[in-house]
């Protein structure tokens, strides 16, 4: 049997692959077990990624992107999403779908297992993040990214 090529990614070599840990810089709790599947394939568009949430732990700091699009699967476990403010149960099998200019959003693994998630969003050269409980805007310029206090912008 041939090796697969780079664009099929097997099961047994995904769960072979050591996740990467990242924090979000916002958020101390928001700590990731991250395997890039779409970096693995060579996308460049937009990120794939398999994400486990240990208990208590964060997706990310409570945000919404201005020009980005993202979604959640929830492969397994037991979690929350705060949405809007509000909070919804999740499980496996859930969607969430997160349209540009949506509203802002985490979610919080509620349960006793790891929460286990497909995640995707779009990789925009350029993108505008608010994180409303903080009260900053992240401008995204390539790699450049400037953080500026919500009264510090002014409208034109």
């Amino acid at each position: 049997m041939t090796k697969p090529p780079r664009e099929l990614l097997k099961a047994a070599d995904i769960e072979a692959t050591e996740a990467t840990v990242k924090v979000h810089a916002l958020n101390p709790n928001a700590v990731r077990h991250r395997k890039s599947l779409g970096d693995a394939t060579g996308l460049t568009q937009f990120g794939f990624h398999r994400i486990e949430l240990m208990p208590g732990h964060d997706s990310s700091e409570y945000h919404r992107h201005l020009y980005e699009e993202e979604c959640v699967y929830v492969l397994s476990g037991a979690g929350s999403a705060l949405i809007d403010d509000c909070a919804y149960p999740i499980d496996a099998g859930d969607f969430l779908g997160f349209a540009r200019n949506g509203p802002a959003h985490v979610v919080t693994n509620t349960g006793n297992e790891p929460l286990v998630l497909l995640v995707a969003g779009q990789r925009l050269e350029h993108d505008v993040c608010d994180y409303p409980h903080r009260g900053l805007r992240l401008y995204i310029n390539g790699e450049q990214e400037d953080f500026v206090d919500f009264g510090a912008i002014q409208s034109g």
